[in-house]
């Protein structure tokens, strides 16, 4: 790109920034300190709004940038990415939305605290729903880094990290000064923006093909240098045992994560009834999936116009595959028309970032101060004004540690990324919640038992798998000390949080409270009492 395309991409990227620093500014002269303002927005938005607010804060980088560009290099195994993100939804429509909403207020620990002892589940919950939240938030940076560097024509280390640094700063920001409601109107804008453009990129795609998926399947198997092969199921997850078994794995990570995910979960306190919740993910459901059936036109598109090995010679995951296509589009390197798609659709992605971010900082800021302080610290220092304020400078902390990690993780993909935090959330989030919610037996020391009993193990195989050593796209190629052969960890470590729960529940000897496990389920199906 010369420099004056790069000038006008530059200026979309910095016309959205300063959108979404308006909006933030604005919302907070109208915020009053309070936990239900600052967490929840003050319960006032629409089922519509949040069910734009929902698909803004789950369409990810992973889902523009990095499901995409899968998709462009592997073809038929990057779409499994995008049917397991889709699927997962209805898990949430029918088991989790509605009792969320009446048992919580705020955290995935209100939940649970909702029927067992306090102070451990609160830990326990707040531990995890920490850890899942950081490790969502390094995919964003990855995702930033990739993209800003492509769009301001430098990719090497120093842009990647300005960029890393401004998305972690700008995130801060946005939680600390805004709280929900700015980051509910970011999340909406970000939707509004992300849907319009993968819509039009869409349209060019198939123009190109005359509206013909015949003709643009069998041109991307042909420009991807695997033939036939590029159309049909094993070209990333069919060699050996191991990789059928990761295929497995991943499939079940995305399907069951999205209902363990605490950026996902707060969300349903933002309404005011358990029916607007669910209302909300039935409108969430019609955006993401319209939604993820363009990235398979997109991957496939830039397959077909870009070739393979064009999208991995630019970025070896595959994660500028979108940018790029939008450059061909327009009319190629060099065009007008080819450099204000490209900054359009580059800006597109940047918001989508930030809108991201935002939601998951907020959730982790809530995690720690809400269930972490708030029960470890002494019952006179507790106040709702001073719990905001951990709140907020939890988030500076938090964006710290992710920028930290995003910078050392750059090299990884970030659809894969998102997809260890998935399974991490599966594992130590989605048991504890279901058992609490439907099981009568379940006790805290079964709680406690399938947090840690999801957490440490997914976190440990994730240490010792290819992921982190042993390969040339690990974390420390330079190393090897892997044990655990699969990339992804959630089909051993989701049963084992599961089996967890289970043993931590037979073997207590505090036996459950049948009366509070009666108020907690009248509360989840009928609203009574809920906050």
């Amino acid at each position: 790109m010369t420099g004056d395309h790069q000038s006008l991409a530059l200026l979309l990227f910095l016309a959205f920034v300063a959108l979404t620093l308006a909006i933030t500014t604005w919302v907070s002269r109208k915020r009053h300190g309070s936990p239900e303002e600052f967490y929840a927005g003050g319960r006032l938005f629409s089922p519509v709004e949040n069910g734009f607010a929902i698909a803004g804060d789950y369409l990810s980088a992973a889902s523009f940038l990095g499901i995409s560009g899968l998709i462009a290099l592997f073809g038929y195994d990057g779409v499994l990415y995008s049917v397991g993100f889709l699927v997962a939804w209805l898990l949430v429509l029918f088991l989790i939305a509605e009792p969320v909403r009446n048992c919580g207020r705020f955290t995935l620990a209100d939940v649970l605290a909702a029927r067992l002892r306090e102070r451990p589940v609160r830990i326990a919950a707040g531990t995890s729903s920490v850890t899942v939240s950081v490790l969502y938030l390094v995919a964003q940076m990855v995702g930033a880094g990739s993209l800003v560097g492509l769009l301001l024509g430098g990719t090497g280390d120093l842009a990647r990290t300005c960029t890393v640094v401004g998305v972690g700063a700008l995130m801060v920001v946005y939680v600390a000064l805004g709280g929900m409601r700015a980051t509910t109107w970011i999340q909406i804008v970000k939707a509004v923006l992300l849907l319009g453009g993968a819509l039009a990129l869409g349209v060019l795609v198939l123009l190109r093909f005359h509206g013909d998926l015949g003709a643009l399947l069998s041109t991307a198997a042909d420009r991807s240098g695997h033939g036939g092969d590029f159309l049909a199921p094993g070209l990333t997850y069919g060699g050996d045992w191991a990789a059928r078994l990761d295929f497995i794995s991943l499939g079940l990570a995305l399907v069951l994560g999205t209902a363990g995910l605490p950026h996902i979960l707060s969300r349903f306190s933002t309404v005011p009834t358990a029916r607007a919740a669910r209302r909300s993910v039935v409108w969430s459901i019609g955006l993401i999936g319209g939604f993820y059936l363009l990235t398979i036109v997109l991957g496939f598109g830039a397959a077909a116009l870009l070739g393979s090995a064009e999208v991995r010679e630019s970025s070896p995951s595959g994660n500028t595959a979108v940018p790029l296509l939008a450059l061909h589009l327009g009319g190629g390197s060099g065009s007008t028309g080819g450099a204000v798609l490209f900054a359009v659709v580059a800006a597109v992605a940047f918001a989508t970032i930030l809108a991201v971010v935002a939601g998951v900082t907020l959730s982790s800021s809530a995690a720690i101060a809400h269930d972490l302080y708030a029960t470890l610290s002494r019952r006179r220092e507790r106040t709702p004004h001073r719990e905001v304020v951990v709140a907020r400078v939890a988030a500076a902390g938090v964006g710290a540690l992710a920028i930290g990690l995003g910078l050392l993780a750059q090299d990884l993909n970030v659809a894969f990324l998102v997809g260890l935090a998935f399974a991490v959330a599966a594992s130590a989030n989605l048991p504890v919640l279901l058992c609490t919610l439907f099981w009568r037996r379940f006790t805290t020391r079964g709680a406690v038992w399938a947090v840690y009993g999801g957490l440490v193990p997914a976190l440990v195989l994730v240490a010792l798998s290819p992921v982190t050593s042993g390969a040339p796209d690990a974390l420390f190629p330079g190393v090897d000390f892997q044990v655990f052969p699969l990339r992804n960890p959630g089909l051993v470590s989701i049963p084992l949080g599961f089996l967890a729960g289970w043993l931590g529940t037979v073997t207590s000897g505090e036996p459950a409270d049948p009366s509070r496990h009666a108020e907690t389920e009248v509360r989840a199906l009928t609203g009574a009492g809920a906050a």
